[in-house]
């Protein structure tokens, strides 16, 4: 078929669409609520290939705008929808020109007659922060769509392109693109109740057997490599570190526009906070403040001081120093560099010190990081890693949405972690070498903190995947 037959079908189709989206109701409603849980309430959002508009206008956007090349299906989304903005445009031939937060492309690829022009032409439509979100059904599911359609359950498509994961990963990187995760959804596509519930929220989203799914959501975004230099605060949670205090400052490289060093002391019994104190009449070159938290945990002292940060990007440095400062820079780079935008330190990688870690500790961390990729739909191989860094207009909208989660985090890691992944943000990991600590001993009980971990765990999988 010619791209022209492509507009006719559709074109010819547009009065009956809407009969078959109430026939499909179910499906139809669960894209809904997938796209809903992805894209955050008030933003700029434009879906390419809008149909009637339905699944824009469930997303609840500030600002709203659907295309679609069939002048007929937009006639039908402008008579439903008002309050949104639509326009006949065919993305391969795209007019349009303003950017927006997020684009959704859903069931589109399939029909594209260059789904690569497509792709190229999106880049105008992006700032830094635009997320694009895909959605194609999985290939698996040719035979039983086809018989649909034959026994009339399903309306009839023209053959359809057929996109497996990498292939619509390779097309995204040639133009630009950088995925960020891929969710694999819906088992039933039917509304059966009690079953409709076991096999789309619990089967469908478990290893391995998510693969089988019909839905498969890519959340991409652009990427820009040049370098964006930026002013950074290093926050210190300090407790019972004093004879860490000063090397902490003296260890630092010097990197980016303006270095702002946060000391935020928990009731330390060794005189940590008279020693951060000195040190920072020792060291008056450098821009150095000192609070003390009101509250308990290296979450709440993190959390703190966030708030009083003025750097552009926001960076924890654990005071135990076992993640070496000198280390930092390369942080800093990925994260100027536009290579992610929540950057996780990992220490699973290099052979550590031999105190470093203790074995059911670092077997502990290893299965938390396979068991966070999976619920994150992100890689992550250290979960635990003190050090983390992003830019504070991120953690500004990690902050706004917490309420989400709650506070349910006393160590700062995983309030980050789930925040960035809610926020789809990219998360990179950055290898250190982990140190044997110089001063003090760990505030860690294993099995303690193990068991808050597991919980957390459990948290998690409710909140983000099993949804």
């Amino acid at each position: 078929m010619t791209k022209q037959g492509i507009l006719d079908f559709y074109r010819s189709t547009s009065t009956k669409r809407e009969k078959w989206n109430k026939r499909n109701h179910f499906y139809h409603k669960s894209l809904e609520k997938y796209f809903s849980f992805i894209i955050p309430e008030g933003k700029r959002v434009i879906e390419i290939g809008c149909g009637s508009g339905n699944l824009l206008n469930a997303v609840k956007p500030v600002y709203g705008v659907g295309t679609d090349f069939a002048p007929e299906v937009i006639e039908i989304a402008e008579t439903k929808y008002p309050h949104l903005h639509f326009r006949v445009d065919d993305i391969e031939e795209l007019q349009l020109n303003e950017t927006f937060d997020y684009i959704i492309l859903s069931d589109l690829m399939g029909c594209l007659w260059d789904a690569q022009r497509a792709i190229h032409n999106i880049r105008r439509l992006c700032h830094t922060q635009t997320r694009v979100i895909i959605s194609q059904y999985n290939f698996l599911w040719e035979p039983v769509i086809k018989f649909l359609e034959f026994i009339g359950l399903k309306q009839k498509q023209p053959n359809q392109n057929w996109f497996s994961i990498k292939d619509t990963e390779g097309l995204l990187e040639l133009e630009g693109f950088q995925m960020i995760k891929v969710s694999r959804k819906m088992w039933l596509p039917v509304y059966i109740p009690i079953l409709h519930n076991i096999f789309n929220r619990f089967i469908a989203n478990l290893p391995g057997l998510s693969h089988l799914g019909l839905v498969n959501l890519c959340i991409s975004r652009p990427v820009l490599n040049e370098e964006s230099p930026s002013s950074v605060s290093i926050i210190i949670p300090a407790r019972n570190e004093r004879g860490n205090i000063e090397n902490a400052i003296k260890r630092t490289p010097v990197f980016g526009t303006h270095q702002e060093f946060i000391y935020i002391e928990g009731n330390s019994s060794d005189n940590t906070y008279e020693e951060i104190l000195r040190v920072q009449v020792a060291y008056p070159d450098k821009d150095i403040k000192v609070m003390k938290q009101t509250g308990k945990g290296k979450g709440n002292a993190v959390r703190e001081a966030f708030d009083a940060a003025t750097g552009d990007i926001l960076m924890i440095l654990d005071a135990d120093l076992t993640m070496p400062p000198e280390e930092l820079p390369k942080f800093y780079n990925a994260l100027c560099y536009n290579k992610g935008e929540f950057i996780n330190g990992c220490r699973l990688v290099y052979p550590m010190e031999k105190n470093a870690m203790r074995f059911l500790n670092l077997l502990g961390n290893k299965f938390f990081g396979w068991l966070f990729s999976y619920l994150l739909g992100q890689r992550l191989k250290d979960t635990l890693c003190g050090t983390k860094v992003l830019y504070r207009k991120d953690y500004e909208m990690i902050k706004a949405k917490r309420a989400y989660f709650g506070d349910f985090d006393p160590f700062g890691d995983f309030d980050l972690i789930f925040g960035a992944a809610k926020q789809n943000l990219k998360i990179v990991e950055v290898i250190i070498r982990y140190r044997d600590r110089e001063y003090g001993s760990t505030q860690i009980n294993r099995f303690r903190h193990g068991l808050l971990l597991i919980k957390m765990s459990f948290f998690a999988a409710r909140k983000i995947k099993f949804t």
